[in-house]
């Protein structure tokens, strides 16, 4: 029961940007790393969801969209989130870091920081949250590009930016459509606190994809038939 407190799509999604990381970085692919990899992300993903929705059970109540998630309809207890969600932010990091190598371990560990510690209160607070939280979906591939190579070169960079950029798009969409729940809800989300930014923001990012992209040829991450 307690693999559906976190949610499944976002993690799969989380492993497979990594996937796409460790497939386009110019080192030898090796399945047992990548099995590795790809589990110990899943773990981390899970454990900053799993955290994230921890900590929003009364907020989550307040919105359609989330009103039906385990915690809110109280189907696990708030103790055995938490327990499952440290067990799994730990042995995802030691996993990695015995496994993998550390410079992914330490990345995965940022990310469940980033997102339980830094995201998740900001939303609250500030709209920059939007911001925030498009780093902590930029950083899977930066894991895949890691295991694989072991360091972080300029394509894991422009990997990452693709993702940060493709976020704003996304996010401002969704937010768009859902505004009358962040409100009620409390959450600091341009699309309820200035919905002309709300606007700029989508259209600003979604253009700078253009650039970032034409950036991969150049740098060897795919060829310029891309």
């Amino acid at each position: 029961m307690h693999g559906v407190v976190f949610c499944f799509f976002p993690t799969a999604l989380v492993v497979l940007t990594s996937l796409a990381g460790y497939t386009l970085a110019p080192a030898p692919l090796h399945m047992g790393t990548l099995l590795w990899a790809t589990s110990g992300t899943a773990l981390c993903s899970a454990a900053a969801n799993t955290i994230n929705q921890w900590i929003e059970v009364p907020y989550d109540s307040q919105m359609a969209r989330t009103r039906s998630r385990v915690l809110v309809r109280q189907l696990i207890s708030s103790h055995h989130a938490a327990l499952f969600g440290l067990t799994t932010a730990s042995v995802g990091t030691l996993l990695l870091w015995h496994m993998v190598n550390p410079l992914t371990a330490t990345l995965g560990l940022a990310n469940i920081l980033l997102y339980a510690v830094v995201y998740t209160p900001l939303k609250r607070v500030s709209i920059v949250n939007t911001w925030v939280g498009s780093l902590v979906g930029a950083m899977p591939p930066l894991m895949g590009w890691s295991a694989c190579t072991g360091t972080l070169e300029p394509g894991a960079m422009i990997l990452a930016a693709i993702l940060y950029a493709w976020q704003f798009a996304h996010f401002n969409a969704l937010s768009w459509s859902l505004r009358a729940d962040y409100s009620r809800a409390g959450y600091r989300m341009m699309a309820v606190t200035d919905p002309a930014l709300c606007k700029r923001v989508a259209l600003r990012y979604s253009m700078a994809m253009v650039p970032i992209c034409a950036l991969a040829p150049v740098f060897g991450v795919t060829t310029w038939w891309f």
